[in-house]
């Protein structure tokens, strides 16, 4: 007669199916798959290129990004969470702090938003600039083809900067955790509609919300779209700042760098270590790139 073995008594099947959930929660494959749901649907109703693939081109990279990358850059704001928050316990005045966490949540929240998305651009306006950080945030520019998935990659010292910059004061100053909380939710939701491939129309918002018109032609190969629309949220930023770039209703005709970026995972998170001639796009390339025109002419 044959018989079953059984491995786990019920406690330790409980142990192990709650370690299960919480990996998946560390590594947001829930959360990957709910947005799945959304954007996939979305990207075919309102398609910008109704021609591109849903499984483009380097969509298995990306994957791998959302899963390692995310559950790294998890692990790595939760430190700076702890840490902005023991020295602001030491540094900020009590009453400073609980000014702050006793604001109405959507109040706290509309203030993370403006003061996150200032560091956000502060700190992707240098990684334009500054040639040595710009190897690592050609990672991000490299994709060809822009979907919902193409916002996960980026490499790891591009995100860990960039949320330094833009989260360390929220964490600093004491805002509420379920005010955070809901921050995250929507940076999370409008940053995977921003690369989407979608067509949507803002309308006169456009020049105070990023919309996807915005931010696809901030992933723009074109001369004219070198260096602009930095804000993940706010698109006013841009346009006090002058770098706004929206041109009609038109959209870019292709995205990428004149760079060869390796199209696997653990090459792309060398690439920016390699020494190489050329840097590719930045602030000093835009100035002497040649148009099409001139390369006619010529």
């Amino acid at each position: 007669m044959c018989r079953t073995t059984k491995w786990f008594t019920p406690l330790q099947e409980d142990v192990v199916d709650d370690r299960e959930i919480e990996l998946m929660d560390l590594l947001g494959l829930q959360a990957l798959l709910i947005c799945a749901l959304i954007f996939v649907p979305l990207e075919h109703i309102l398609a910008l290129r109704p021609q591109q693939k849903t499984f483009r081109k380097g969509l298995g990279t990306d994957v791998i990004y959302a899963l390692v990358n995310g559950a790294f850059l998890k692990i790595c704001i939760f430190l700076m969470a702890a840490s902005a928050m023991y020295a602001s316990a030491s540094l900020v005045p009590a009453r400073v702090t609980m000014a702050v966490s006793g604001q109405a949540t959507w109040l706290q929240v509309t203030e993370i938003i403006i003061l996150a998305d200032l560091g956000v651009y502060a700190s992707h306006r240098a990684f334009h600039a500054i040639p040595a950080l710009w190897r690592f945030h050609a990672i991000h520019h490299g994709i060809e083809e822009l979907d919902w998935m193409a916002a996960f990659r980026a490499h790891p010292v591009d995100q860990i900067i960039t949320k330094a910059v833009s989260l360390l004061p929220v964490f600093f100053l004491g805002f509420s955790l379920e005010s955070i909380a809901a921050y995250f939710i929507i940076a999370t939701g409008h940053a995977l509609l921003l690369h989407a491939n979608v067509r949507m129309n803002f309308g006169p918002l456009k020049w105070v919300i990023a919309s996807p018109q915005f931010h696809h032609w901030h992933h723009a190969d074109q001369r004219d779209a070198y260096d602009k629309n930095f804000a993940s949220h706010l698109a006013i930023i841009d346009a006090l700042f002058g770098t706004f770039h929206v041109p009609g209703s038109r959209m870019p005709e292709k995205y990428g760098v004149d760079e060869s970026i390796p199209t696997d995972y653990v090459g792309q998170h060398g690439y920016p270590f390699v020494r190489r001639t050329q840097q590719g796009r930045n602030t000093g390339d835009a100035a002497i790139k040649p148009t099409p025109e001139e390369v006619a002419r010529g």
